[in-house]
């Protein structure tokens, strides 16, 4: 049973999102308060609803601290509508960002778009069908053999991943993948996706996403 780690100090909000969650059928923890959880606290935990404004310790301090000790998803929720927010949380690690007021069914159908996305397990090895990356041996297979991949390929593959079904923009990717020392374009990035396709073995698992960049396929593989 997947498990809920909700962080919102509204009582009405708060009571009304566990009922659905455990109608939904997930285990729900619910804390009424900011604080800095331990890596025990996270241990069972298969996804995080954190507001940004709670008393004591603020969202955005208890989402930098969980990116510290864990890759569990965490999705975000603000009154603000202050873009800065959002992109503030986004650059600290969340994985979705929902602003209130929101309808509970929406925040539901996003929770469960998340977890249908591979996470960064604890071992440290990253999933996505029949690709497996050790993120600390830095080695990735594909159904089991090895990949010859680049340092660059390797950062760019993993970062695909890790958001699998969503764009990343050129821009994202050259500034956080490639080498801002050497030249870094949108030709060069476009040359290693095309060298990381003949290797993946299969060239439509990273998608072109016009006038946003690219995505691996979000379909099973």
């Amino acid at each position: 049973m997947p498990s809920v780690l909700l962080i919102e100090d509204d009582e009405a909000l708060g009571r009304q999102l566990v009922d659905h969650l455990k109608r939904e059928g997930y285990s729900t923890v619910w804390w009424k308060k900011g604080r800095l959880p331990t890596a025990e606290d996270l241990a069972d935990v298969t996804l995080i609803v954190l507001d940004l404004m709670l008393p004591e310790v603020p969202g955005l301090d208890v989402l930098a601290h969980v990116r510290e000790i864990s890759e569990v998803p965490v999705l975000v929720l603000s009154a603000r509508q202050d873009s800065s927010d959002k992109v503030r949380a986004l650059k600290l690690g969340a994985d979705d960002y929902v602003t209130k007021p929101f309808w509970p069914e929406e925040l539901l159908e996003r929770l469960r778009a998340r977890l249908r996305r591979p996470t960064l397990q604890r071992d440290s090895t990253l999933r996505w069908g029949a690709l497996e990356i050790d993120t600390e041996a830095r080695e990735a297979r594909m159904d089991g053999r090895r990949l010859e991949l680049t340092k660059v390929e390797l950062d760019l593959l993993v970062a695909l991943v890790r958001k699998a079904g969503k764009p990343l923009s050129r821009a994202w990717l050259l500034a956080h993948v490639l080498d801002p020392d050497r030249e870094a374009t949108e030709r060069t990035l476009d040359v290693h996706v095309s060298r990381l396709r003949k290797k993946l073995g299969d060239p439509s698992m990273i998608e072109t996403v016009w006038g946003a960049g690219y995505r691996m396929r979000g379909a099973d593989l």
